[in-house]
This record gives C-alpha cells, sequence and structure tokens, in this order.
C-alpha cells in the first residue's frame, strides 16, 4: 500500500506514495529539503516554476519551502546579536541548503525524515549550533509535518520557523478564504487594513501578514476546481501570511512563527534553551466537492 521511490534526476527525488488514498509527495532533499509535488487523486495540489527550480542559483518558487531561522526579510538584510552584525537573506538559508535523509517508513505508516546540522557556513550568518530534523507524512488526504528543532548551543537560540506553499490556482477569482483575522497588514506599504476575506487580485502583487489570527485553522475554497484546503498549524505559528503576483497560477498561505525583523525586535520570537528542543507540526488537508 505504502512506498518510496528515489528517482535519480538533476536534483535527486523521493517519491512516496499512498496507493490506497492515490495520494503521492515528492521531496528533494538537495534542494533545500522542500516538497515539490503535492498529488491526491491524481491532481497536483502545487505550484512549480520549473525552471527557477533548475537554476541551483535562484530561490525557487514552487513547492513548499522551509523558512529557517528567520520568516520574511531583515532591513538590509542584517541583525545584530552581542553586538555583532551578521548578514541573513530572506526566509534564511535552510531552503538553499542540501538536507540529509534521515529515515524512511513505509511499514504501517508512510513518513520521510530529512534533517540539517548547522556547519561552518551557517554558523558565519547565523552564531548557534542546531539540528533540525522534519519528517514528512502522508495520511490519506493530508500531509503532516512534523518538526524537531534541537538547540546544540551553550546559549538560548533565537529563531523563527515558517512554510511557504505555492498552491495551484488556476482561477483567482474563484477562490474563498477562511482566514481567522480581521485585519491584514500591507508587508509593501505597512498600512493596516480590516480584512473580510477577500482579495483584490488585479493588484499587481498582494502581501498581507495577519498579525492576529482567533485560531489555527484556516480554508481556502477553489471552486473551479472543487477542492478546499485546511491548514492546520500548531501554537508555534501564530501568524499566516497570504502572497500572490498577478499573472501566476498560485497563491501562498504561510504559516510564520514570528514577522519580519524578529531576530531584531524579539517579537514573538521562539527560544529555546542549551540543549534543548522543539517540537511542532503543521498539516495541509484537501477535500474535494
Amino acid at each position: 500500500m505504502f512506498s518510496i521511490e528515489r528517482r535519480r534526476q538533476q536534483f535527486d527525488t523521493y517519491v512516496l506514495l499512498d496507493r490506497a488514498s492515490n495520494s503521492k509527495l515528492e521531496i528533494v532533499p538537495d534542494r533545500g529539503g522542500m516538497i515539490t509535488s503535492w498529488q491526491v487523486q491524481g491532481r497536483e495540489l502545487l505550484y512549480m516554476d520549473t525552471a527557477r527550480f533548475a537554476d541551483p542559483t535562484l530561490s525557487v518558487r514552487g513547492g513548499i519551502p522551509i523558512l529557517f531561522p528567520i520568516c520574511g526579510n531583515l532591513p538590509n538584510n542584517t541583525y545584530t546579536y552581542k553586538g555583532q552584525t551578521y548578514t541573513l537573506k530572506q526566509h534564511g538559508f535552510a531552503r538553499d541548503l542540501p538536507w540529509e535523509v534521515v529515515e524512511q517508513k513505509t511499514d504501517g505508516e508512510l513518513s520521510f525524515t530529512i534533517g540539517l546540522s548547522s556547519d561552518d557556513q551557517t554558523l558565519e550568518k547565523y552564531p548557534f549550533q542546531f539540528r533540525l530534523e522534519f519528517t514528512y507524512s502522508l495520511q490519506g488526504q493530508t500531509l503532516v509535518i512534523d518538526q524537531t528543532i534541537e538547540n546544540l548551543s551553550d546559549e538560548a537560540m533565537p529563531f523563527s520557523i515558517g512554510f511557504h506553499p505555492y498552491f495551484l490556482a488556476l482561477e483567482k477569482h474563484q477562490l474563498r478564504f477562511e482566514i481567522p483575522a480581521t485585519e491584514a497588514l500591507d508587508q509593501r506599504t505597512q498600512e493596516r487594513y480590516p480584512f473580510f476575506n477577500m482579495f483584490d487580485f488585479a493588484q499587481d502583487e498582494i502581501d498581507w501578514a495577519f498579525l492576529e489570527t482567533s485560531c489555527q485553522v484556516s480554508h481556502v475554497t477553489d471552486l473551479s476546481r472543487h477542492t478546499r484546503i485546511t491548514l492546520t498549524a500548531a501554537d508555534e505559528f501564530p501568524l499566516l501570511v497570504f502572497w500572490t503576483v498577478k499573472g501566476k497560477d498560485f497563491y501562498c498561505l504561510e504559516p510564520w512563527s514570528a514577522p519580519r525583523n524578529a531576530l531584531n525586535t524579539g517579537d514573538r520570537i521562539l527560544s529555546i534553551e542549551p540543549g534543548a528542543s522543539l517540537n511542532t507540526t503543521v498539516s495541509f488537508s484537501i477535500e474535494f466537492s
């Protein structure tokens, strides 16, 4: 019923297949440990810019990139820690680095675990020793991402974590939203607006952050594709960001643990004590009508 296949391509791709639910997940550890495809009942749910994916010098637009140790960007891409200035580009480095394959399970469950450890390259940008292990699980029509973040440093480790899923949307005007927020921050202009679960897709770009959500569950219904996606995030992800670009067949609904610039401001920054770890989870479910 469950299987995992390794496909040797430009970047090795691992394909998780659940035949009972006709669900498939593709993961590329060497390209930031990201999910590149999620299909249920033979239908692709994610957008992928294949040209950018093929160019390792570019960040990927598509799939589900991992955000760590920051979400969003920093002013001038810099932050200060203990009087020293460090440089981190938007969304951090986890989405650009190769991850290692840790474990694969097909007996009784279908899951794939990848890991990322600090090294000399990361320590230049982020002066903390860490270990990340993410487990991607297919549970019928639900994708679960369990995360363990371990602090291997001898001091408390501040960080943000999040995901940047690109959902396929061919007709955005057919999207209906249930986002548990009444106010949005336009991250380009820093203006705040009341939110009524509607977006103006005539704009060239929408980049709105929902800094105060009333619960951890959101829904997006695509009337044209007859799908309803549910995003459920643990309490460590109190923020959501919605992003899309005119003329592109995607929208992003992103669970973040902290807003932009949190490493400088401390706003809702997560912190782990030396030798300790944090376990958290995010899941996406799909229903068809």
